[in-house]
């Protein structure tokens, strides 16, 4: 289905999957007003757009970076009400990259409500491997904000060291970037003073991260799109 100005809308099981969340948790978060109504189309069936999916993610960010339920009601009502899914994002992004890391401790039972499902042994494994999760005594270290991300990676049809090695990839080119970027900007603010290089980190830091997600996608995208022209001229004619 879509609106009257032809963008796409969601069933509230579409938005969940997208989301990665329960439709009970969607359902939730709008009886609490965290997200606004979907539009009622045909049959009483409610229908949600790009908005809901940016404001939901949004949402699970705060979550995830220890927020509690009081404090994203708070942090929602200060964005102004008419905010773009593009917005949204950069808003997600700032916080995600912002925040804090958010370490914590639980216990084999524990770890499985933080991670939603029943973990076997191996996926803990996996997770342990990957660095997610750290064994401490009877239970587990993990960083929050990983751990939704490294839960995703176990349903990736991907061998261990493929995710291991994709892994090291991002984390040595992520490094590189950070360092010239910072040399870049070093020039810039050697001279200013302690306020103005706050101004200027807080403006720079969210536009450098969405460049870089942007590029990322895009350079990824033409990679796979290789694969298909490379699989089709060697394939059977």
């Amino acid at each position: 289905m879509t609106t009257d100005t032809g963008e796409p809308t969601l069933t509230v099981d579409e938005l969940a999957a997208r989301a990665g969340v329960t439709v009970r948790t969607v359902r939730f978060y709008s009886t609490k007003g965290l997200l606004p109504p979907p539009v009622i189309g045909p049959r009483r069936v409610g229908h949600y757009g790009r908005e809901h999916l940016a404001r939901l993610e949004l949402i699970e960010e705060l979550q995830h970076q220890g927020m509690t339920l009081a404090a994203i009601e708070r942090y929602l009502r200060q964005l102004p009400p008419d905010l773009s899914p593009h917005d949204l994002a950069i808003h997600r992004a700032v916080v995600a990259s912002w925040a804090p890391d958010t370490v914590e401790t639980a216990d084999r039972r524990e770890l499985d409500e933080r991670t939603g499902r029943r973990l076997s042994e191996q996926d803990v494994e996996r997770l342990t491997a990957m660095g997610v999760v750290q064994p401490e005594g009877d239970g587990y270290r993990f960083d929050a904000g990983l751990l939704r991300l490294g839960v995703r990676l176990l349903d990736v049809p991907l061998s261990q060291e493929s995710i291991l090695a994709a892994r090291n990839v991002l984390v040595e080119h992520a490094r590189v970037a950070a360092h010239e970027l910072a040399e870049l900007f070093r020039g810039e603010v050697s001279e200013r003073d302690t306020e103005d290089v706050r101004s200027l980190s807080a403006h720079m830091h969210p536009i450098v991260v969405q460049a870089l997600l942007t590029t990322f996608q895009r350079s990824l995208k033409e990679e796979l799109s290789g694969w298909g022209a490379t699989s089709q001229i060697g394939g059977p004619s």
